[in-house]
Parts: structure tokens; C-alpha cells; sequence
């Protein structure tokens, strides 16, 4: 990348602005399915294995129906049936069929939103998967003291969505918006 004002380049960061620490940050991990269950819900475990091994804690997990008041009242229990909670990852109900409406439930919420996130994620995935990424409402943002995050439920979509772009910037993000 050209430097507009030398006639030299420009180095590109991964990190543009590099987290002065490590820090374990304690998550919670919603899965949002009409038919999955512990044993079965492969993507939430997918989530927790991939947080967990980059030294963040799970604090809560759970698994609750596709219906609004269900989705708000797991990232209402987030915020204040355990305080420590810093970020919580959904996962499913993010596609456009009738029974998919983890994104209106979220999106109603917010404080503020990441519309990057979505973006990129769907950028990600079409790099992967083709035209079929326009399908994805990934979303990300903040609601009161937590981060939240929701990816479509296939763990393809989460191992994408964790590994590129939610651990990146996780601690960075946290640090942020507190």
C-alpha cells in the first residue's frame, strides 16, 4: 500500500492497534435450536472448544428455542444472573426461514452495533461457500455491559466466525467497551 504522503509503502498490521495483554475473558455460549440438545449441539460445544482453547472461560452455556422472549430472557440471565459474563456467543437462527428470529430478538436490543462484523463475516463465508453467504444476519454489538455475538448454527459458519474474527479481537473489543 502506497503512503499518500511519501512516495514509500506502507507496512499492513494484522493488529493495527495491539492489545498490550492477554486476558481471559468469561463468555457465554447460546445455542439457538427447536431440536438440538446437549448431546447433539455440536456447534455450541465447537464454540466452547475454540474459546476455551484460546484461555477464555465459559461461564454459562445453554440451549433455548428459536422464540424471541426465549433468546432475550438467556441474554437478560447473561447480564445478570452471572455478572462476570464480559461477551456472549449465540449460535443459530440466523437464516430467513419463519423459525429463524435470533437476529430481530438481538438486533431490538443493542446498544451499539458492529455492522462490520456481518459484513466481513458474510465477505468470509462467500469466500467459502458462495452466493449462498447472502442468507447469513450475522450480527455483533453491545447490550449493557456485555458483547454479543450471533453466527449462523452450522459449525463451519462458527469455526469461521470464531477463529477469524471473534478471537482476533475479542480482548480488544472488551477492553473497549468498558
Amino acid at each position: 500500500m502506497l503512503d499518500p504522503l511519501s512516495s514509500g509503502t506502507v507496512e499492513k498490521s494484522a493488529q493495527p492497534h495491539p492489545d498490550a495483554s492477554q486476558m481471559s475473558v468469561n463468555c457465554a455460549v447460546i445455542t439457538v435450536s427447536d431440536t438440538r440438545t446437549p448431546s447433539t449441539d455440536r456447534s455450541g460445544e465447537l464454540v466452547q472448544q475454540l474459546l476455551l482453547a484460546a484461555g477464555h472461560q465459559i461461564g454459562m452455556y445453554r440451549i433455548v428455542p428459536d422464540e424471541p422472549r426465549r433468546i432475550l430472557a438467556e441474554l437478560e440471565a447473561a447480564t445478570t444472573a452471572e455478572p462476570t459474563i464480559s461477551a456472549i456467543v449465540f449460535n443459530g437462527g440466523t437464516g430467513i426461514s419463519p423459525r429463524d428470529t435470533t437476529h430481530e430478538a438481538i438486533a431490538s436490543v443493542l446498544t451499539k452495533t458492529l455492522p462490520g462484523f456481518g459484513e466481513i463475516f458474510r465477505l468470509l463465508s462467500y469466500q467459502e461457500i458462495g452466493s449462498r453467504a447472502i442468507a447469513s444476519r450475522a450480527i455483533a454489538g453491545t447490550y449493557r455491559h456485555l458483547l454479543v455475538f450471533s453466527l449462523p448454527g452450522s459449525r463451519g459458519a462458527v469455526q469461521l466466525g470464531i477463529e477469524k474474527l471473534i478471537l482476533p479481537e475479542l480482548v480488544h473489543l472488551i477492553t473497549q467497551s468498558t
